[in-house]
């Protein structure tokens, strides 16, 4: 599997997240190639503010490869992570960022700020736009419903 494979799984979970109402972002971590764990954003559905797809992940990573560093592992999410994702994966050691939309009012790795810039102990790897217009299609047709109803 390459890169785009794993964004196409982020989708997936971004997807399952809007059939339920919830803001679609969806985010897969890897390790060695294999898939570890999923995350979606399900703030609403568990009334939790850090409920964000790549916490979620980060949780079931931690819990399936039984410790907080996941250093050996990359993360794949559909959109630019905001500070607090930024800053819980830079604490997990998540060596590599894969993302596909840029979030232009909170993404904290290019389109707001540059947090990875900043002189942290870890210093993850980042990419965006991987598969960027299906993953900005995802979040504009969930908001577009959103306001038609």
């Amino acid at each position: 599997m390459d890169k785009t494979d794993f964004m196409r799984l982020a989708l997936d979970a971004a997807k399952q997240s809007a059939a339920e109402d919830e803001v679609p972002v969806g985010a897969v971590i890897v390790r060695n190639g294999e898939v570890v764990a999923v995350g979606r954003n399900r703030r609403e559905t568990v009334k939790d503010a850090l409920s964000h797809a790549e916490i979620e992940a980060i949780r079931t990573a931690c819990a399936v490869l039984g410790g907080w560093r996941l250093w050996e592992c990359e993360m794949y999410v559909t959109l630019e992570p905001c500070p607090m994702c930024a800053g819980a994966i830079l604490n997990a050691r998540i060596r590599k960022v894969t993302f596909g939309a840029y979030d232009k009012k909170n993404g904290a790795l290019s389109s707001v700020m540059q947090m990875y810039e900043y002189p942290f102990t870890h210093k993850p790897a980042y990419e965006g736009g991987v598969l960027a217009d299906e993953c900005a299609a995802v979040l504009s047709d969930f908001f577009k419903a959103l306001r038609e109803k």
